[in-house]
């Protein structure tokens, strides 16, 4: 099989260069492909499970171009749906003035693509495993049911098992969508894909930015294979971006290259010298305290030193502070503007040895 995953010629939407093409060299990767291409022809919901980075959206349109479908491929970010609107933008509103279709009735004949399921609410949860099992909707608003033909095909980089049984995911969506599980795994998890990846971001960014060929220089491929993609594929592709816009003579040396220390491809945050955890004991003495002299908004007091804990022991990587805190990036972010370490336009501000005060957040 071509280890090219790419989306048709004509695909006019704008997206980076590495969510229209991903190489597939590792041998790992080859597995992902073999099952895609089982996964492709059938109508059954599938379930894209991968960090972010990983190319999960990309994935999911080659399955919905490789599936025949003649309808449109229509996204959406679960996390980013507007508080209690998730149903009506998803299954659309009957009645009044803000009477329309949702998306289900836009993605007709076609695939609907729900990236981050994990985020969408518990009850609208529930109604989406009604339609996948009978195939039909209402709108917001109406009693009548209308028969849909949409291919679901749902993303998370969050563990849904735990999310289960912690309550915040339902089992039933769980057996709908996991009857075509795909799980994508990690850049650093299959090394054989970096340097051909690589070399495929080099060729296509030098077509987009007018550039004369270039290439990576022998020190610069023994760096990309040292370090560990903390960002994935996304990380990848920002890193040759960068290098061609600095590089000289049309060669991406080690020194070219955005990269925050080289580690082994195998790392794993928990082999890093850290600071000893505190033991629960510790932990419960220190909520104590906290409970006995309370500060104004107590549980917003503890969620800013977690978030900010997590921030600067992640060296301000967004990917890796919510893959920590087992949120998504999403949800960090909101978390982030509102206490001060990103700015109203989202850029970044240095993350500090203590947090930011809610007053001085208001203010920065």
């Amino acid at each position: 099989m071509n280890p090219l995953l790419a989306l048709p010629p004509d695909e006019s939407s704008p997206l980076s260069v590495r969510a229209r093409a991903l190489v597939f060299e590792d041998p790992r990767s080859r597995v992902v492909l073999d099952t895609l291409a089982r996964i492709a022809p059938q109508d059954a919901p599938a379930l894209i499970i991968g960090a972010a980075g990983t190319g999960k959206e990309l994935v999911a349109r080659h399955l919905h171009y490789a599936s025949g479908r003649t309808g449109p491929f229509i996204a959406a970010d679960c996390s980013a749906f507007e508080t209690g609107g998730a149903e009506a933008a998803l299954f659309g509103v009957a009645v009044g003035a803000r009477a329309r279709p949702g998306l289900f009735e836009a993605a007709r004949g076609g695939t609907l693509f729900l990236d981050e399921i994990g985020d969408l609410p518990p009850g609208v949860q529930a109604s989406l495993a009604c339609v996948l099992e009978d195939g039909r909707i209402a709108r917001v608003g109406a009693s009548a049911m209308t028969a849909v033909d949409v291919r679901v095909v749902a993303a998370t980089h969050v563990d849904l098992a735990r999310a289960i049984e912690s309550g915040r995911f339902r089992r039933e969506l769980w057996y709908r969508l996991s009857v075509a599980a795909l799980p994508l795994p990690a850049l650093a998890e299959r090394p054989g894909d970096i340097v051909p990846l690589a070399r495929h971001f080099v060729q296509a960014w030098c077509a987009r930015l007018g550039l004369a060929p270039a290439r990576l220089s022998a020190d610069g491929i023994a760096a990309l294979q040292a370090y560990a993609w903390p960002g994935n594929i996304r990380e990848l592709e920002s890193v040759v971006h960068h290098a061609l816009l600095v590089a000289r003579d049309g060669v991406l040396r080690a020194d070219d290259l955005r990269l925050a220390g080289a580690r082994p491809t195998g790392f794993h945050p928990a082999t890093e010298a850290a600071v000893p955890a505190p033991s629960s004991t510790d932990l419960d003495t220190a909520l104590r305290a906290l409970l006995l002299d309370p500060p104004s908004d107590l549980q917003a007091h503890v969620e800013h030193r977690l978030v900010h804990a997590a921030y600067a022991l992640c060296q301000g990587n967004q990917v890796r502070t919510a893959r920590l805190l087992g949120i998504s990036r999403n949800v960090l972010r909101a978390q982030l503007l509102r206490f001060g370490y990103l700015t109203p336009t989202g850029e970044r501000r240095a993350v500090r040895t203590r947090p930011v005060a809610a007053d001085e957040a208001a203010t920065a």
